[in-house]
C-alpha cells in the first residue's frame, strides 16, 4: 500500500502521516510508502518508508514523484486558506481550483483508478439556502475560497463517475485547537483564542461569545480522514462528497470548555476587539448542519469541546520554558 499525503508539511498532514506510521495498514494491506508532499519541505517522520518531497501541485510537472503508477491512496489536504484566497484571488484559483485538477489529472494518468481522499470545507454552504443544512443541500459559496473548493467537488464526483479516481471529499469543520502559528485563514482566531492563552500569551477574539460555529479536533479529524479512505466505493454512491461530523459550538462555549480543563487564568488573556473583514467572512458560513451519511459511515465528532482541549494540552502544548 503506497500512500500520498498532498499537503503533508501542514498540522494535518504531518499528524496523518504518524497515525498512519504507526497503524501500519489501510484498506486491508500493509502500508509499505508514504510519501510526503508540500510546497516546503515536509517535517521528516519517523518509522516504515517515508520519504519527503518538495512540491508545488499548481505546477503539474511536479506531481510526477509524488502520485506513480503504484500509488494506491491520496489524501489531499493542500490548499490556500480563505482569508489569502479571498485577499489573492489568482493565487487561489491557481493553488485551490488548477492545482486540485493537477492532481486529480496526475492520478487519472496512473491508469490504476488511486482512492483520492480530498479534503473540501464548510464554506461551501451559504447564502440563501434554507437551515437545516444536510449533504444534499445545494453549494452556494459566499467567499472565493468556497467557491474553489466547491469546484474541487465537482470534479472529484465527475472523475469518480469516469472511473479516472475512486474519490470522497470530506468538508471539514474549523480544525481546533490547531497547534503552531495562527495562518492567514479567517477562521484562525477560532484555534488562536484557545492556544495562546494556555501558551500564556494574550489572544485577540473578534466575534462575540454567542458567535456559533462548526469544530472538530485534529485528532478526530485524522481518525475520520482515515476512516473515508477505507469507506467501500459501493457505500459511496454517485455523489461522493459530504460533511464530516462536527460540534456546533458558541465561542463561549468553547472557553467555558477551557476554563472546565485548565482552571480561570487563560480565559483572562482573551482580547475582544471586533475586527469586520473577518466577521463579513466567517458570518457568511452556514451553521445547522447534519452530517447524516459520514456519520451512517462511522465517522464521527468530539464528543465535546473540553476534549479538544485536552487534545491540545496532552499532544501539542509546547513545555514551559
Amino acid at each position: 500500500m503506497n500512500i500520498a499525503i498532498i499537503g503533508g508539511g501542514g498540522v494535518i498532514g504531518q499528524k496523518l502521516g504518524r497515525a498512519l506510521v504507526a497503524r501500519g495498514h489501510l484498506r486491508g494491506r500493509d502500508i509499505t510508502r508514504i510519501t510526503l508532499a508540500d510546497v516546503t519541505a515536509p517535517t521528516p517522520i519517523a518509522g516504515a518508508d517515508v520519504a519527503c518531497v518538495t512540491c508545488d501541485m499548481s505546477d503539474p510537472s511536479q506531481l510526477s514523484s509524488v502520485i506513480t503508477p503504484d500509488t494506491d491512496v491520496i489524501f489531499l489536504l493542500a490548499a490556500i486558506v480563505s482569508g489569502h484566497a479571498e485577499r489573492e484571488f489568482d493565487t487561489g484559483i491557481r493553488v485551490n481550483l488548477q492545482g486540485v485538477l493537477n492532481v486529480y489529472e496526475a492520478a487519472r494518468a496512473t491508469g490504476t483508478c488511486p482512492v483520492v481522499v480530498y479534503s473540501s470545507s464548510m464554506a461551501v454552504y451559504g447564502g440563501d439556502v434554507p437551515d437545516p443544512i444536510t449533504d444534499l443541500t445545494y453549494l452556494n459559496p459566499q467567499t472565493s475560497y468556497g467557491m474553489q473548493k466547491a469546484a474541487g467537488e465537482l470534479l472529484l464526483t465527475d472523475f469518480s463517475r469516469k472511473g479516472f479516481v475512486d474519490g470522497r471529499g470530506f468538508r471539514l469543520p474549523t480544525i481546533s485547537v490547531r497547534p503552531g502559528k495562527a495562518n492567514g485563514a479567517a477562521s484562525s482566531f477560532m484555534s488562536s483564542i484557545i492556544r495562546e492563552p494556555l501558551n500564556g500569551q494574550e489572544a485577540i477574539c473578534p466575534v462575540g461569545r454567542d458567535f456559533l460555529h462548526y469544530y472538530l479536533s485534529p485528532k478526530r479529524c485524522v481518525e475520520n480522514l482515515i476512516l473515508g479512505a477505507e469507506v467501500e466505493t459501493n457505500a459511496l454512491g454517485p455523489d461522493r462528497c459530504m460533511i464530516m461530523p462536527g460540534q456546533m459550538l458558541s465561542i463561549g462555549q468553547m472557553i467555558d470548555a477551557m476554563t472546565e480543563v485548565c482552571g480561570p487564568a487563560p480565559a483572562k488573556l482573551i482580547r475582544w476587539e471586533s475586527q469586520p473583514e473577518v466577521e463579513k467572512i466567517v458570518k457568511g458560513w452556514r451553521f445547522d448542519l447534519h452530517p447524516a451519511r459520514a456519520l451512517a459511515l462511522g465517522l464521527r465528532a468530539d464528543d465535546g469541546f473540553s476534549d479538544n482541549v485536552r487534545f491540545y494540552v496532552d499532544e501539542d502544548l509546547p513545555p514551559a520554558a
